[in-house]
């Protein structure tokens, strides 16, 4: 049996932490096969991603203990990263972190000029990767302009062009849309049958289990549950996490009346990226108070709508006004005042040692009154209180986004805008993020939440907003009532 990807008896540790990320792990991933990787977040995911691939050897502090094999070979027999990485293409949580180039097809053909196959099949093998990924239409984008899960695509096509045996991707899934995932799996399932060795790091597990061949259920750095998913459904450790949290009741909804103050007004708005409209005459107005979920496939126009409503955009024309002011009149630091918007990636916001100076920034800033009282709430709200003193970029994904939910909670904005909050995040940690939020809006805030969960927006939403290019398309209330 060919293991491409083989750990005996790994473990390491953080420097600067007590706990281990992965204690006496031991897995393999053999040619033609996929192994699915999930557990809570801060469980040592993504550490056994950077483990796999070699990262933590050679870019990392020493301390790995226990053999790690890539394509039959120990790691450290490989010069650096890059030599491991022509035989492993890895597609991280991140996508920004990999897209450098001005266009996507700029991007794809770096990759394929620099893999050694002839120049005559570059050609060819770029419209063949182009059209595998659904992503023709968006070759001359810059990444800067595409949605979360249109990144996420084009960096899986990148990795596609170093035409490696071995893939590990880190939450490919976690911003893509229902349709786009069903078409990233089918491209797996094709890998799979040319023998590629794939390992997957997952939180939504049930979309990837047609493909999957081994699963394995992380936790605290260790293997607590591993093998085929027909046995692991009926395992009554590995089933919970499977289903998910159980259905939680709506929050009260503020009565929405005609004086009633209107928090958010867009009245005919349109926004260009360059010739492409991502934004078409799009109206609504949010009663201050209210929870409004906004979903959509990726490249609706989510993100380019909620852009607005902090001023990182401005109308080509239309109108927008947060509570009474219009956007074109007040600059971003004004409408920070009024409201605070989590990024898709949360890592676009950390700059500080500690998360805990990441927090303190923003309120500092502002000259808020009793700021250390205020930065341990936003701690608290968010169950990072013991990770004040760590690093911002050694926390887990789930940790990272809820950090930037707290850094937005510490400044006290009425208006909270989460683009993709729960990406990321575990079934009870979603539940943990959505009570946060259900305090948050009883207290005073209005939530706009932009969300690839439909059934999380039924839950806790008062009100739905479907967009589909550029548009609306729906605007809707779900039924009330615990389930």
């Amino acid at each position: 049996m060919t293991f491409m990807i083989k750990l005996e008896d790994v473990s390491y540790r953080y420097p600067g932490t007590t706990e281990p990320a992965l204690s006496h792990l031991t897995l393999s991933v053999r040619k033609g096969s996929c192994v699915v990787v999930t557990g809570p977040s801060g469980s040592g995911k993504t550490t056994l991603c950077m483990a796999a691939t070699g990262i933590l050897h050679h870019e990392y502090a020493n301390g790995v203990e226990g053999q790690i094999y890539v394509d039959g070979t120990d790691v450290l027999s490989y010069k650096d990263v890059s030599a491991i990485g022509a035989r492993v293409g890895v597609v991280f949580d991140d996508p920004d972190s990999q897209l450098i180039f001005t266009t996507i097809e700029e991007e794809i053909l770096s990759t394929l000029e620099n893999s050694g196959i002839p120049r005559e099949q570059v050609p060819p093998r770029l419209e063949k990767i182009l059209e595998t990924t659904r992503i023709n239409h968006l070759r001359d984008r810059a990444p800067h302009t595409l949605s979360g899960g249109q990144k996420q695509r084009a960096a899986i096509a990148v990795t596609l062009a170093m035409n490696t045996d071995i893939l590990v991707l880190d939450e490919p899934t976690s911003e893509l849309d229902p349709a786009s995932t069903e078409l990233i799996l089918g491209i797996f399932r094709d890998l799979k049958a040319d023998g590629k060795a794939i390992m997957i790091i997952e939180h939504k597990i049930g979309p990837v289990l047609p493909i999957a061949d081994e699963l394995v259920l992380l936790k605290d750095g260790t293997i607590t549950v591993q093998g085929p998913p027909g046995i692991l459904l009926d395992d009554p450790v590995f089933r919970p996490m499977f289903l998910g949290p159980e259905r939680r009741g709506k929050p009260v909804m503020p009565p929405v009346t005609a004086d009633n103050p209107v928090a958010i007004s867009v009245r005919n708005l349109y926004h260009c990226y360059g010739s492409v409209v991502a934004l078409d005459n799009v109206s609504l107005a949010i009663p201050r108070g209210e929870w409004v979920a906004v979903v959509g496939e990726n490249g609706s126009g989510k993100t380019t709508l909620v852009r607005h409503f902090n001023g990182l955009l401005q109308p080509t024309s239309g109108e927008v006004t947060i509570l009474g002011q219009d956007t074109r009149n007040a600059g971003v630091h004004t409408l920070s005042h009024s409201a605070g918007l989590v990024f898709q990636n949360p890592d676009t916001m950390f700059f500080s040692d500690s998360v805990y100076e990441e927090v303190a920034y923003g309120s500092r800033n502002r000259g808020m009154n009793d700021t250390e009282t205020v930065i341990q709430d936003a701690l608290d709200a968010v169950h990072l209180s013991h990770t004040k003193n760590q690093y911002p970029r050694n926390l887990s994904r789930g940790e990272r986004q809820r950090l930037a939910i707290a850094c937005i909670l510490a400044m006290q904005t009425p208006i909270l805008i989460l683009d993709e909050p729960t990406t990321g995040l575990d079934p009870w940690e979603t539940v943990e993020l959505m009570e946060v939020i259900v305090s948050l809006q009883r207290s005073g805030h209005t939530i706009v939440m932009i969300t690839h969960s439909l059934e999380v927006a039924e839950l806790y939403a008062d009100r739905i907003i479907r967009m589909e290019k550029g548009k609306i398309t729906s605007d809707y209330r779900p039924l009330r009532g615990t389930s």
